[in-house]
């Protein structure tokens, strides 16, 4: 990965943004949604954008280098134009951890992966583009701009993605996968006639959004299949708990939680858990990670997961 060029086609790239934000009289990442169908030849702006785009195609970029090209984007947008939370790009480092597990269990080459909630689409890239193995990816994600951000980059890296636009605590027709990835939107759901139907349901006030799409994705999951989710720290000892272990006991074993740096995350802190569908009766690996950019800390890890997890 050549970071030289990749600043280089950057600047070129984020030059058209302000440009066409400016011309649309739009927001930032509208005016990125634009900028990838003006590379693709789809719309046309001012003429120093397609001088830029053209300069872009010069470089030739691999799909890693438009990962990371499209990562600074995001990051330079987050400054510029904060997003809420929940909207929040899921750091490569955490995707990184993703592809490490997932590497490590699904020995098979072919894998069928649901990510509830892809958002940015920056996970679904680290996945697409890193991952050793042909991937079948579907994306569910309610957010329209959102939708449109993570399947126009797609587009542009050449990467093989399926992002559908559905509220994902509602139950979809799809054939069963092999995986679920979530970096999981946190908050309350505030439709109850929806939410009455999950075993999650709180009668009392409104459910977590987060425990209901843990519950539905399990539907879609193949008996040997398993689900990584991104969530908060106090996941199992929160108000809604005692709902989500009942659920759990049930139906899920929770095979590993892998606590993560709290610098990674404003606010509250966030761990990685790894649920299988099998009902297993193995004790719980359970991990703090504290460092995501030292190699040993990292190596230490994933000696202890490959030692302790198996699913």
């Amino acid at each position: 990965m050549d970071i030289e060029k990749i600043e280089k086609a950057f600047g070129f790239v984020l030059e058209n943004i302000m440009g066409i934000q400016a011309e649309l009289t739009t927001d930032f990442y509208d005016a990125f949604v634009e900028q990838n169908a003006a590379y693709l030849g789809a719309l046309e702006f001012a003429d120093i954008t397609k001088v830029n785009n053209d300069k872009v195609r010069s470089m030739n970029l691999t799909k890693s280098e438009w990962q990371k090209l499209f990562q600074f984007v995001l990051l330079q947008g987050s400054r510029v134009a904060p997003m809420q939370a929940n909207h929040a790009l899921t750091p490569d480092s955490i995707g990184f951890i993703f592809n490490f597990i997932i590497e490590e269990l699904h020995k098979e080459r072919k894998v069928r992966v649901l990510e509830f909630g892809s958002g940015t689409g920056n996970l679904a890239e680290t996945l697409l583009v890193y991952l050793q193995k042909e991937l079948d990816y579907v994306g569910f994600e309610i957010d329209d701009l959102l939708l449109d951000l993570a399947a126009s980059m797609s587009e542009v890296i050449g990467t093989d993605a399926t992002f559908v636009q559905v509220d994902a605590v509602k139950p979809q027709t799809l054939e069963a996968v092999d995986l679920v990835v979530s970096d999981l939107p946190v908050g309350y759901y505030p439709d109850d006639e929806t939410a009455r139907h999950f075993q999650v349901h709180d009668k009392s006030e409104h459910t977590y959004v987060h425990h209901l799409m843990m519950e539905q994705s399990f539907k879609y999951l193949k008996e040997t299949g398993f689900a990584l989710f991104l969530a908060p720290d106090n996941l199992l000892t929160s108000a809604q708990s005692e709902l989500l272990k009942g659920w759990i006991k049930e139906n899920a074993h929770v095979a590993a939680v892998i606590t993560l740096p709290s610098s990674l995350f404003k606010g509250a802190g966030k761990s990685i858990y790894l649920l299988s569908k099998k009902q297993l009766h193995t004790p719980t690996f359970v991990y703090p990670l504290t460092d995501l950019a030292d190699p040993s800390v990292l190596q230490e890890f994933m000696s202890e997961f490959v030692k302790n997890v198996k699913i």
